[in-house]
């Protein structure tokens, strides 16, 4: 399973909100609902929020044995 929670760790590290991340990156509401929930997202949001928060993939994400 692929989760976000590291996403959310960044994000705290880095003083960085939802709501500027939805304008940094230009992801809307819904698709920060679908990472809360780990469901899939397409990988050119993972671009746009690895651009956002000037970060790794790693950085938001990491599959985690069901």
């Amino acid at each position: 399973m692929i989760t976000f929670d590291k996403l959310w760790k960044t994000m705290k590290e880095k003083g960085v909100s939802t709501y500027y991340l939805r304008e940094k990156s230009g992801i809307d509401s819904k698709t920060v609902r679908r990472l809360k929930a780990n469901e899939n997202i397409e990988t050119k949001t993972l671009d746009k929020l690895c651009a956002a928060l000037n970060c790794k993939i790693e950085d938001i994400m990491e599959y985690v044995e069901d």
